[in-house]
């Protein structure tokens, strides 16, 4: 699946691009038929320890998928948004199978 990455206000590593990148082809075996996304890292100007924000947004035929998750690390947040995207996949995926029944 083709990312485009986004770090606002920093320039992320390599590393934790790929992180994304791989994690995010996971959920290629829930739903073969994404067609791109975007993900956005963020640090946020707060105080908290909690400042990273990841947003990612996946496109579908028909349809879109965005989660956004924010914690004390980019792959800390960036697996938790791709756990909601995962249940958002899921569950649009049963909406089709039971559409074509």
């Amino acid at each position: 699946m083709k990312l485009q990455m986004h770090s606002i206000h920093f320039v992320a590593d390599q590393k934790l691009i790929n992180f994304i990148q791989k994690k995010s082809d996971k959920l290629d075996t829930y739903f073969d038929q994404i067609i791109d996304g975007e993900v956005f890292m963020r640090l946020d100007k707060n105080d908290k320890s909690e400042n990273k924000i990841v947003e990612i947004k996946l496109n579908v035929p028909g349809k879109q998928f965005f989660a956004k998750s924010q914690n004390d690390s980019f792959e800390a947040a960036a697996d938790d948004a791709i756990e909601a995207l995962r249940r958002q996949i899921k569950k649009h995926k049963e909406k089709l199978v039971l559409a074509k029944q």
